[in-house]
């Protein structure tokens, strides 16, 4: 696997945003992804009105849920990670999403990959990868 996405990386690919290109090529050799960060992505997508079921339709479709992308349940032990991470990330307003993604990249010992700046420089024993 080569990385941990997070819930606005998964979003640049599906939107086709800048990043986007990135997170492809993350795909292609093997991805993970909370089920707390997917719950993220699916919510985005019932607050554009449309049905959360369809994205896991889609990307099963497409071949990228369980081939290339891999959906991790939230552990008791990523649940800790996550509360550790609180107080180092509380200045950047990091969510309780973003802090599921670094625990398990961590768990993992993968990157994680984010299109949200506001990570960079992040010094919490995880490497991230901010893909615009």
């Amino acid at each position: 696997m080569r990385a941990v996405l997070d819930a606005s990386a998964l979003l640049a690919y599906l939107k086709g945003e800048p990043g986007g290109e990135e997170v492809k090529e993350a795909l292609l050799q093997g991805a993970a992804i909370s089920a707390v960060n997917l719950a993220e992505v699916g919510s985005e997508l019932a607050d554009w009105g449309q049905d959360p079921a369809q994205l896991l339709g889609f990307l099963q479709g497409r071949g990228i849920l369980g081939q290339v992308l891999r959906v991790f349940p939230f552990t008791e032990e990523d649940a800790l990670e996550a509360a550790r991470l609180r107080p180092l990330t509380r200045s950047l307003g990091l969510s309780l999403g973003d802090r599921a993604c670094l625990a398990l990249a961590q768990h993992l010992n993968l990157p994680a990959l984010t299109a949200d700046a506001t990570w960079e420089g992040l010094a919490v024993g995880v490497r991230v990868e901010v893909v615009r």
